[in-house]
């Protein structure tokens, strides 16, 4: 039986001799890497210029929320890593790939419009992890996919609360 077994480890790993090239998914890790960094930018943006009603429980939030995406930056940069990528490492290259927008900060913009702003971002990246989910199941990359189902999952949750607190239903797919 042990025999067996070694058997069966030993043709699996000469069959996996040759690494896939995982074009798609090492694309869509990047893109995700440049999305990542501009959203902690955002919502480090909001956690410096909000000002109203709900501060005190929302700036400490803020910082939740940024500790959050540098974490999922981390293991999704690993894994591109790992997998013979090269992810973004400069800000003109978060800026230029990213496919959010930034803009300058201000004093002037209501709680409620800043919290708006943050549900378009996470919105944005909820769409991106679906389609992450979509290339890592095509291309057969299980751990990225794992990787993008629990980012997918947490940004969802964090959608809700968010949508919760501007009094809406958060529309979820």
């Amino acid at each position: 039986m042990v025999d067996s077994i070694k058997e069966t480890i030993n043709e699996t790993v000469n069959q996996q001799a040759e690494t896939p090239s995982y074009t798609k998914t090492k694309a869509v890790l990047n893109q995700a890497v440049a999305d990542l960094s501009v959203a902690a930018s955002i919502v480090h943006q909001v956690h410096w210029y909000m000002r109203g009603p709900g501060f005190l429980y929302l700036h400490p939030k803020m910082d939740e929320l940024m500790d959050s995406l540098n974490a999922h930056l981390d293991v999704v940069s690993e894994r591109l890593i790992t997998i013979g990528g090269e992810p973004y490492s400069t800000l003109v290259e978060f800026s230029s790939n990213s496919g959010l927008t930034e803009t300058t900060g201000t004093f002037d913009k209501p709680m409620s419009d800043q919290i708006q702003l943050l549900v378009d971002t996470y919105k944005y990246l909820s769409v991106l992890f679906q389609v992450g989910l979509d290339i890592t199941d095509e291309e057969g990359d299980a751990p990225s996919n794992d990787i993008f189902t629990a980012a997918k999952s947490e940004i969802d949750k964090t959608i809700w609360m968010l949508t919760a607190e501007l009094g809406q239903a958060p529309g979820l797919r």
